[in-house]
């Protein structure tokens, strides 16, 4: 065999579905359910979006992959409803915890307000690329 390696885009989702089939199918021989979900909820002021936020379930976690308010709509409490949003969406879905990772220049204290806890710290030269895992059981 001979392979050939490429970068590429998934712009139709055709990868990105492939790999999902083959994770979940994996996962099953080993007699474990994926119980993968994608969301995404988004606050709208109107007809204008002021925030979203996004990520995925699976097993028995959740994870925030992107949360993101408008400059103008921050400190408004936008982003604790869209991450509240997901807490209500996966509290009764059989998950134990709501992860997340933000680094040292974005939301750790967002967070930690919200009872999520930091779970696990990489230290960066650059104390603004610090990364934080945090977690919050539900």
């Amino acid at each position: 065999m001979s392979f050939m390696i490429e970068r590429t885009e998934d712009e139709d989702g055709v990868i990105g579905e492939l790999v999902g089939e083959e994770f979940t199918k994996f996962a099953l021989k080993k007699g474990i359910d994926t119980a993968y979900v994608s969301y995404c909820f988004v606050a709208k002021d109107g007809d204008k979006i002021a925030g979203a936020i996004q990520g995925h379930a699976y097993y028995k976690e959740v994870h925030i992959g992107d949360l993101i308010v408008l400059e103008e709509y921050r400190k408004s409490g936008v982003g604790s409803m869209l991450v509240g949003a997901v807490e209500e969406a996966f509290k009764d879905d059989n998950r134990e915890q709501i992860n997340l990772t933000t680094y040292g220049f974005q939301a750790l204290e967002f967070y930690k307000k919200l009872g999520y806890e930091v779970e696990y710290v990489r230290e960066n030269k650059d104390e603004n690329l610090t990364k934080y895992f945090l977690i919050k059981y539900i």
